[in-house]
């Protein structure tokens, strides 16, 4: 199922001769009197909003404030424009206090422009006149703010069999003011950010889909027609497949369902060989998570939908990749199961030959997307890679120590931080954890090599256990980074920013950046 997507151009045209049903400016709040002497509380526009504000005379501030507008981030206020300009709506966008001496973050203007489009809901034609520098920023403004327009007109097409009303319709067509349309760098951050937000927004479509219509084999042959239709090279490996080829941890987490599990491997080669080096993305596909016999409490169990929000992911990912032609050769890795109760399901208790050869003690069959995750990285290790990144909705430890936004990351340290600074750069933070030797310990199993769990610890150190676990099946010549994206795969409360309620698309972005930080810097 796609929704239905946002197109994006530049314009320089004159912001208050523009024909479209809304101009969103941004607006900043003021909390101490400036040198202007205006009041503590007052509005201050934001730069890219002067024609619009001469247009009314000098009186949008005070009428926005009127309006109760405040200038808080991502707080929109909407005026008729009673044909002062062209655009019959202006949207103010909150930005927060004005930065001193340099243009809001980033991901301030990324989070303005979502909220600014999700809020134009039912308008077919909106522009964007945000504040944009003029200096070596302006590239990483102008993809803040064509990412948080693409993503702030995310919808899922959703299951209602009645037509939605049309002014409930998403933005179809945005454009974004700035000084010269026509410049070159301008154009290839359009270009790219139509590639990462769409391969964001596929993401959100695949967690975002019912579980009883994306099951492991559907979810597999979904992947596989995008990534085709993209060029990439496929490989899908059934359960006969898994079986003879020794994957044992995907088998045993899928053999509780009557969809039998998958492996999905997507190949990105670059031109010429590009500069050597090969990147392998792997990414948790659980389908559904019932927590099988250690079966979960019912209450929420319906969001274990998101369970594959790794895998969706980077598979999204994948696309970006074949579109933006990165030169670094770059592999997926999806593990696909569902993992459900009944007579043939794995057992505490249960042996479990890995594909590495080593043999793990089940303790927990609710920490399955381990299990599933150690056979694909075994194998990615096994064909070649110099640099691991895996993300999963793995634990809910991860939700108790960073919360819903923050990921947690663990592995080589190295790789830990450039994680943790592309995650700066997109907006989509992490934060490096350890993997204490203690953890390790307890995770010794009287019958087999592992444990699946340090069961004196418990719930202690959760996130970590996770971490430590995967360790084992890294093999010691890659470098390796885990992003554990229980909380911030998938958001259950309101709309906010470019964020709408579901899947995420959390880290196509990170892993986007990673792979261009590998392809300029190895």
């Amino acid at each position: 199922m796609t929704s239905p997507r946002t197109t994006l151009s530049l314009v320089d045209t004159d912001p208050a001769e523009l024909a479209v049903d809304a101009i969103v400016i941004g607006v900043h709040s003021q909390t101490t009197e400036q040198e202007s002497g205006s009041p503590a509380g007052a509005l201050l526009l934001a730069s890219g909003a002067e024609s619009i504000a001469a247009a009314f005379d000098g009186k949008l501030t005070e009428t926005l404030a009127l309006l109760g507008a405040t200038g808080g981030p991502g707080e929109v206020i909407k005026l008729a424009t009673l044909g002062t300009v062209t655009a019959p709506v202006v949207a103010a966008v909150g930005l927060g206090p004005e930065p001193s001496g340099a243009a809001p973050a980033p991901e301030t203007l990324r989070r303005a422009a979502g909220a600014a489009v999700r809020a134009l809901a039912g308008a077919a034609r909106v522009a964007l006149a945000l504040p944009l520098p003029d200096d070596a920023d302006a590239p990483a403004a102008l993809r803040a703010v064509t990412e948080g327009a693409l993503l702030g007109g995310y919808r899922f097409a959703g299951y209602k069999t009645k037509p939605q009303p049309a002014r409930r319709a998403p933005v179809a067509e945005v454009l974004v003011a700035v000084p010269d349309a026509a410049d070159a760098t301008a154009q290839a951050e359009v270009t790219r950010a139509q590639a990462v937000a769409g391969a964001v927004r596929t993401s959100r479509d695949w967690v975002n889909t019912a579980p009883n219509e994306l099951r492991p084999p559907s979810f597999a042959d979904a992947v596989a027609t995008a990534a085709r239709e993209a060029g990439l090279g496929v490989e899908v490996l059934d359960e006969a497949a898994l079986a003879a080829g020794g994957y044992g941890g995907i088998l045993a987490v899928g053999q509780g369902s009557e969809a039998p599990p998958r492996l999905v491997k997507l190949t990105y080669t670059p031109e010429g060989g590009g500069n050597g080096k090969r990147v392998a993305l792997v990414g948790k596909g659980i389908t559904f998570d019932t927590g099988g016999i250690s079966i979960k409490p019912a209450q929420g169990m319906w969001e274990m939908k998101s369970d594959m929000a790794g895998a969706a992911a980077v598979g999204a990912a994948m696309l970006a990749v074949a579109a933006l032609k990165p030169s670094v050769a770059v592999t997926g890795y999806l593990p696909m199961a569902e993992n459900m109760p009944s007579g043939t399901s794995y057992r505490p208790g249960d042996v479990i030959t890995m594909y590495s050869g080593k043999r793990v003690e089940v303790l927990n069959t609710d920490a399955e997307g381990r299990m599933i995750l150690a056979d694909a990285i075994a194998r990615a290790c096994e064909d070649g890679a110099d640099y691991l990144f895996e993300t999963s909705t793995l634990t809910g430890g991860q939700v108790i120590a960073l919360g819903k936004r923050i990921a947690g990351v663990m592995g080589t340290p190295e790789l830990c931080e450039r994680v943790r600074v592309a995650g700066d750069a997109t907006g989509e933070p992490a934060w490096p954890m350890p993997l204490p030797d203690d953890v390790r310990k307890g995770m010794d199993s009287d019958v087999a090599d592992i444990s699946q769990v340090n069961a004196g610890m418990d719930r202690a150190g959760h996130m970590l256990q996770g971490g430590v676990f995967l360790r084992e099946f890294v093999t010691d010549d890659v470098a390796w980074a885990h992003i554990d994206i229980a909380g911030p795969g998938y958001h259950s409360g309101e709309a906010t920013g470019y964020w709408t309620k579901g899947g995420t698309g959390v880290p196509v972005r990170t892993l986007l950046h990673l792979v261009d930080d590998v392809a300029a810097n190895g």
